[in-house]
């Protein structure tokens, strides 16, 4: 279980592997149908998609922060190292990693450009 304290967030990454044909069609359904399952939750102060082409697999990243465990529980349910999928995930993903990992953001720096 964990403890954490208040004034960290918590980093919630979840990796999936899609062929590269479908890569865009994948980060645009993440973008309309998974970021606004996301936002909806209070305790969600931002979500990334991070991807990497490698041959003809391209694999996401998608890291989302959250300001609680009970933030993420709201999202992800009473397992919250269970991955989420949506129905259409089916249509894109090459398998479906069961787990999540959370982590324990300590520091954080973004430097802002003009």
């Amino acid at each position: 279980m964990y403890t954490i304290s208040k004034k960290y967030i918590i980093a919630r990454i979840w990796h999936g592997r899609v062929p590269c044909s479908k890569a865009q069609a994948y980060r645009e359904f993440l973008v309309k149908r998974a970021v606004p399952d996301y936002e909806s939750i209070e305790g969600n102060p931002s979500v990334y998609i991070l991807e990497r082409r490698e041959g003809d697999i391209t694999r996401f990243l998608v890291i989302s922060f959250w300001e609680d465990i009970e933030a993420i529980k709201k999202f992800a349910g009473e397992d919250m190292e269970a991955a989420k999928y949506y129905e259409e995930d089916k249509d894109f993903l090459l398998e479906f990693e069961p787990k999540v990992k959370h982590y324990t953001v300590t520091w954080m720096s973004w430097k802002q450009r003009r």
